[in-house]
C-alpha cells in the first residue's frame, strides 16, 4: 500500500486569527508585525496585502510604502499559540501520526484511513470543514505519497484549497514547476541552479548526469 501523507497549512495564519477576532478586518489588506514607523518585519500579510507585493520577512517600512492603506497590527503570540494548539488537536483526532512543522502547518500520515472516511480526499475535506467550523480559519491541504510532494501540493492549492497527487504521478506533477517550488530553494540557490541551466524541477536530472 502506497503511503498517504497530508500537509495541512493554515492560510495567512496570524492575520486570519486577527480577522476571526475582529471581522471588520476581513477583505482588507492587513499586516501583522508591528507599526510601520518602527523597525521590524512583516510576520504575516493577508492575501489582499500580498496583491501589493507584501510578504513575510519584508521590512515594515517597505510594506508601508508598497501598501500605505494597509492596517498594521502588533500581534499576540500567546493568541496564535492557543489557536495552534487547537489546530493540532483537531488533526490528532483524525490520525495519531501527526508531525507538527510550525504553529500553522503539520504533516499527517493517513495511510489506511480511507476505510474510515470513504477516501483520503473525503478525510481532507472533513479536516478542512472542522478547522473552519471550530477555528474560523481556512486551511490548504496537499495529499501525496511523500512529504515533499504533499507540501508542494498544499502550497499550490492556496488559499483554502485541496490538491491530491496520485501515486505514480509525482514526476509529471513536479516536472513543469519552477525550481523555487521545492522546499528550501531560496533566491541564492535559485540563481546558482539557473546558472546551471536548471529552472524547473524537471530539469534537476541534469545534476545527476
Amino acid at each position: 500500500m502506497a503511503r498517504q501523507i497530508m500537509h495541512i497549512d493554515l492560510d495567512a495564519f496570524f492575520v486570519s486569527v486577527e480577522q476571526v477576532e475582529n471581522p471588520e478586518l476581513k477583505g482588507k489588506p492587513v499586516v501583522v508585525g508591528g507599526r510601520p514607523d518602527r523597525r521590524g518585519v512583516v510576520a504575516s500579510a493577508s492575501y489582499e496585502a500580498r496583491a501589493f507585493g507584501l510578504h513575510a520577512g519584508m521590512p515594515l517600512t517597505t510594506a508601508s510604502k508598497l501598501c500605505p492603506q494597509a492596517i498594521f497590527i502588533e500581534g499576540s503570540f500567546p493568541k496564535y499559540r492557543a489557536a495552534s494548539q487547537r489546530f493540532m488537536a483537531i488533526l490528532a483526532d483524525f490520525s495519531p501520526y501527526l508531525e507538527p512543522v510550525s504553529l500553522d502547518e503539520a504533516y499527517l500520515d493517513v495511510t489506511g484511513f480511507e476505510s474510515i472516511y470513504g477516501s483520503i480526499h473525503h478525510m481532507a475535506v472533513a479536516i478542512k470543514k472542522r478547522i473552519k467550523a471550530e477555528l474560523g480559519l481556512g486551511a490548504s491541504v496537499g495529499i501525496a505519497s511523500c512529504k515533499v510532494v504533499a507540501k508542494v501540493a498544499s502550497e499550490l492549492s492556496k488559499p483554502d484549497g485541496l490538491l491530491e497527487v496520485a501515486a505514480g504521478e509525482e514526476r509529471s506533477f513536479l516536472s513543469p514547476l519552477p525550481i523555487t517550488k521545492l522546499p528550501g530553494i531560496g533566491n541564492k540557490t535559485e540563481r546558482v541552479l539557473n546558472g546551471l541551466g536548471i529552472d524547473t524541477i524537471g530539469n534537476t536530472y541534469l545534476l545527476c548526469r
